[in-house]
């Protein structure tokens, strides 16, 4: 007798992990951890209940493909934005930049994700690898800062764009949980942001 939903063979699509995990950021943005299950997670993707354990047998490795696919999506969201970014050459460049990431990662398809994020975020606290896929990673927008900054002169360029991105990472959350009707955009933050940043 054959099972209902057999264990994917070791060669299986990724395709259909990839369905799975984008389908439980929405689960986790939409719900919550206490509503990431399993059958959640197959309702979410529109298959048959029992789809979602036989590729991830459990909710740490559900969580943990999760968690890979957000850093993936990430990452692919800063290099794109940078790649139709203009060369920094002012500090109003710089503004406008971190403001349209701001905007793109608190509304939309993005807020969801942003709450995804900091759901596993704060989950990571009590689980190492997750800890170690979400340390931040370098990118070229992070690129793109770092050395705008070394071009005007200041100190520990490396540091201050740390900072200046966790900063940036403060508003972001900042404006999810006010929700999605706030209506300051963050420009006027990001603009002292920007100007400590560049101090001497």
């Amino acid at each position: 007798m054959t099972s209902e939903n057999p264990a994917p063979a070791p060669g299986a699509p990724p395709a259909r992990r990839t369905l799975l995990a984008d389908a439980a950021l929405g689960v986790l943005a939409d719900a919550g951890m206490r509503g990431l299950t399993h059958r959640a997670v197959d309702t979410a993707a529109g298959l048959p209940a029992g789809t979602t354990s036989a590729y991830f047998r459990t909710r740490s490795a559900l969580l943990t493909a999760l968690v890979r696919r957000l850093v993936e999506l990430d990452q692919a969201e800063l290099a794109e934005a940078a790649a139709r970014a203009p060369v920094l050459r002012t500090a109003e460049d710089l503004v406008h930049g971190l403001a349209a990431l701001v905007a793109a990662r608190t509304g939309g398809d993005g807020r969801r994700r942003s709450l995804a994020r900091y759901a596993c975020v704060l989950e990571s606290v009590r689980d190492p690898e997750l800890r170690d896929i979400l340390v931040p990673r370098e990118n070229p927008g992070r690129d793109a800062v770092r050395a705008f900054l070394a071009a005007r002169g200041v100190a520990d360029p490396e540091a201050r764009t740390l900072t200046l991105i966790a900063c940036v990472d403060g508003l972001v959350l900042d404006r999810v949980v006010a929700g999605p009707d706030a209506t300051d955009d963050g420009t006027g933050a990001i603009e002292g942001l920007v100007a400590a940043a560049l101090r001497p």
